[in-house]
C-alpha cells in the first residue's frame, strides 16, 4: 500500500457523503474563536501565578515567552494546558513560577494582542493537557450550498459524529513535519522543542493513515473482529474481548470508541480484522521509516479513538451566505475535522 499524506482535507474520504457546501473561514481572527475548557479549578494558594487570557493573532508558544519576560523568569518556568493557533481569537490558561513574591502588574502585560481575564494563585505549574476541552465558535462565509442539505449535515454529525483526524496544523506548513521527521530520524539535530512537534507529526499522519483505511472501508465508527475499545474522555483502553450486546450498546451510546493506533515501541494490541488492517496501512516504506524512528525514540504504543462527536453543536445563519456553528471538543480533538465533513471550506490564512 502507498503512503499517503496526514493532514485532515480534501483528500482525505469523508464519513457522510460528498461535499454540501464551500465557504472560506478565518476571513478575520474572530471568525475562529476557540476557548479552553478547565479541566481543575485553582486552589487558591500556592507559588504559581494562573492567569487566564485572551489572545489575539498570538499563538501559545509567543504568548508563553511574553509572560516569561513580564514576570522575569526562564521561559520554563510558565505552563499551558494545549497549543492555540496564531490566526484565531483563542482563550485559555497559562501558569507562571513565582515563589516568594508578588506578580508585576498586569498592566504591563496587557496591549491590543493579550489581554487578562483573570487570576489566582496554584500549587503546581499547569501541565500539558490538562484541560477539559474546546469551546469552538467559527464564523464560515462566502457559503455556498443549499440550507437544507447543509443543516441535514450538521444533524447527521451531531448525532453520530466524525472521524476524529488529526488536523492539518499538526503537520506543519505544506505538510512539511512529516519530512522533517523523516530527517529527525536520519540523524539530523534539532531543539528539544522543535523534536517534540516532530515525533507528534510522526504519530499523527500514521494515525491518520489507519483512520483512512477505516473510513474507506466504513468501521471508523464500528467495531472489527480484534477491536481494541477506548473509553470516552479517557485514554483507559480494553480489548480485544467477543463482541457482546452490552459492548453494542455502549458503542452506541458513545460510551466507548474503536481506536487505531499511536505508533511506538511494544507490541501491537489489536488482534484479527483491526490489527492487520492497521499493519497494512502502515506497510509503505515512509510508514515504516516513521514505525522505526518513533520506536527509536522510545515512545510506547498507545490508542486513539478513531470517531468524535462534537458536543452542543448549534448553528445559526445571520446572513444568507454566513453560517455560524457553535460546538465542543474533548482535548487533542481538531475543528476542521468537523468542518471537512461538512464540506469544502478554505482557509483564508493558509490559501
Amino acid at each position: 500500500m502507498s503512503d499517503r499524506g496526514g493532514g485532515a482535507g480534501a483528500q482525505q474520504p469523508r464519513a457522510w457523503g460528498g461535499p454540501v457546501l464551500e465557504a472560506v473561514m478565518r476571513s478575520a481572527p474572530e471568525d475562529f474563536f476557540v476557548e479552553e475548557l478547565d479541566g481543575f479549578e485553582a486552589s487558591g494558594s500556592g507559588e504559581h501565578l494562573l492567569l487566564r487570557v485572551e489572545k489575539r493573532c498570538l499563538n501559545t508558544v509567543e504568548a508563553a515567552r511574553r509572560i516569561a519576560r513580564w514576570a522575569g523568569v526562564g521561559e520554563q518556568a510558565v505552563g499551558y494546558a494545549g497549543l492555540k493557533d496564531r490566526h484565531a481569537v483563542t482563550r485559555q490558561r497559562f501558569s507562571v513560577h513565582l515563589p516568594g513574591r508578588e506578580a508585576p502588574s498586569l498592566e504591563g502585560l496587557e496591549d491590543a494582542g493579550l489581554r487578562v481575564l483573570d487570576h489566582a494563585r496554584h500549587v503546581r505549574k499547569l501541565p500539558r493537557g490538562a484541560l477539559a476541552g474546546n469551546r469552538f465558535g467559527l464564523v464560515l462565509r462566502e457559503v455556498r450550498g443549499g440550507r437544507a442539505g447543509i443543516e441535514a449535515r450538521l444533524g447527521q454529525i451531531a448525532a453520530a459524529g466524525v472521524p476524529n483526524w488529526f488536523g492539518a496544523q499538526r503537520f506543519g506548513r505544506d505538510g512539511g513535519n512529516v519530512a522533517a521527521a523523516l530527517a529527525l530520524f536520519a540523524g539530523r539535530r534539532v531543539g528539544r522543542a522543535q523534536r517534540g512537534l516532530l515525533l507528534s507529526a510522526a504519530r499523527s499522519a500514521l494515525f491518520n493513515r489507519v483512520l483512512e483505511e477505516r473510513v474507506r472501508g466504513g468501521s471508523w465508527n464500528l467495531g472489527m473482529d480484534g477491536e481494541v475499545w477506548i473509553l470516552d474522555g479517557s485514554r483507559s483502553v480494553f480489548g480485544p474481548e467477543p463482541w457482546t450486546g452490552e459492548l453494542a450498546q455502549r458503542l452506541a451510546g458513545f460510551d466507548i470508541h474503536p481506536s487505531a493506533p499511536l505508533w511506538g515501541r511494544g507490541e501491537l494490541r489489536s488482534g484479527g480484522a483491526a490489527r492487520s488492517l492497521e499493519l497494512g496501512a502502515l506497510e509503505g516504506s515512509e510508514s515504516m521509516a516513521l514505525r522505526a524512528g518513533l520506536e527509536m525514540a522510545g515512545l510506547r504504543q498507545e490508542r486513539r479513538a478513531t470517531r468524535v462527536r462534537p458536543g452542543a453543536l448549534e448553528w445559526e445563519w445571520p446572513a444568507d451566505n454566513v453560517l455560524e456553528l457553535r460546538f465542543t471538543l474533548p482535548p487533542g480533538s481538531y475543528a476542521t475535522a468537523v468542518l471537512a465533513e461538512i464540506g469544502v471550506v478554505r482557509d483564508a490564512v493558509r490559501q
